[in-house]
């Protein structure tokens, strides 16, 4: 989710508070026993990985779980705040329940009716209305995502 939250807000949280940025690795990188070697990381650190075949996107070091591989690519250090990553949990929450393909969210109608059937999306009277009928994650998430969206 964090990969799409970023492509989505064009910000990879590359850069300090200061406006100096987190180091970014280019060359030949491998990943073994699912752990990113030859990078300067710490526990728990976000890092994006560019130019793989399996592993592409953001991951969290000392999580696991990448496919074996090495690769000729980027890896950048990023400093995501946590309310970026309660976001994500967030975002994951409403997908869950909002965002399926048989959700009545997804659909493109306010309403319909057919074969005995018929439903109505509630109004936009209350937040969890506007949510469930929103569509998309990030237009109901969009004044969260806001003040960290990129141009």
């Amino acid at each position: 989710m964090l990969t799409e939250i970023c492509q989505y807000l064009k910000n990879w949280f590359n850069r300090k508070p200061d406006g100096s940025g987190y180091p970014k690795y280019e060359g030949t990188f491998t990943i073994e026993n699912g752990a990113l070697t030859g990078v300067e990381l710490t526990e728990g650190q976000y890092f994006r990985i560019m130019g793989s075949l399996f592993n592409d996107g953001v991951h969290r070091y000392g999580d696991g779980g990448l496919t074996d591989e090495e690769f000729d690519g980027d890896v950048w250090s990023m400093g995501v705040p946590p309310e970026i990553v309660q976001l994500a949990e967030d975002i994951e929450a409403w997908q869950e329940k909002y965002g399926g393909i048989d959700s009545a969210a997804m659909s493109p109608y306010q309403s319909e009716s057919f074969g005995g059937y018929s439903y109505s999306k509630a109004g936009s009277g209350s937040a969890s209305a506007s949510a469930a009928n929103s569509g998309t994650w990030q237009t109901a998430f969009s004044a969260r995502l806001a003040p960290w969206r990129k141009i």
